[in-house]
């Protein structure tokens, strides 16, 4: 596969997990309903065999902790187009698209590897259920294709030439 190629793929699945993450934001940061019962459930699961210390603070600052995550990941994913710009106006060429990805993608991957892991084994379910409303399993979708191209992002830029490139 050709570097432009890999760098088109890169690009769309960056875009798409950056969508995923920094939209469910201002959720997980503003203490919305929805965030509480996702945090909750699995707060007071994990609680079960973990002990409630643990499972309480899971429930109170799990949405920060992962939500902190997942915009740190999306900074790093969206990074590459800063440095192209900066890069565009004189900058140094330090910096390396490939790796970046990599990286980024590697995060990505392991947080919805998380989220996935939760809506299969607690009581969270694939189907969220809150207020007699399901989301349609649409974040559990949602978790397994940010995995998954997280995955594609750390394999097809593994061994790339580390060549400073937008």
């Amino acid at each position: 596969m050709s570097q432009q190629i890999k760098a088109i793929i890169s690009w769309v699945i960056v875009l798409w997990s950056s969508y995923i993450f920094l939209g469910s934001l201002p959720y997980k940061f503003t203490g919305h309903p929805d965030t509480q019962h996702i945090f909750s459930t699995i707060g007071n699961w994990l609680g079960g065999f973990l002990g409630d210390g643990l499972g309480g603070l899971f429930t109170r600052l799990g949405a920060f902790g992962v939500g902190g995550f997942e915009l740190i990941t999306s900074l790093i994913l969206l990074s590459p187009a800063l440095f192209w710009l900066i890069n565009k106006v004189g900058g140094s060429k330090s910096y390396s698209r490939a790796r970046l990805h990599q990286l980024g993608g590697l995060m990505a991957a392991t947080v919805m590897a998380g989220a996935v892991f939760f809506h299969v084994f607690s009581p969270l379910g694939i189907e969220v259920l809150h207020q007699g409303k399901s989301d349609g399993g649409s974040l559990f979708k949602a978790a397994v294709s940010v995995l998954i191209g997280g995955i594609i992002l750390f394999v097809i830029n593994r061994n790339v030439n580390n060549e400073p490139v937008a």
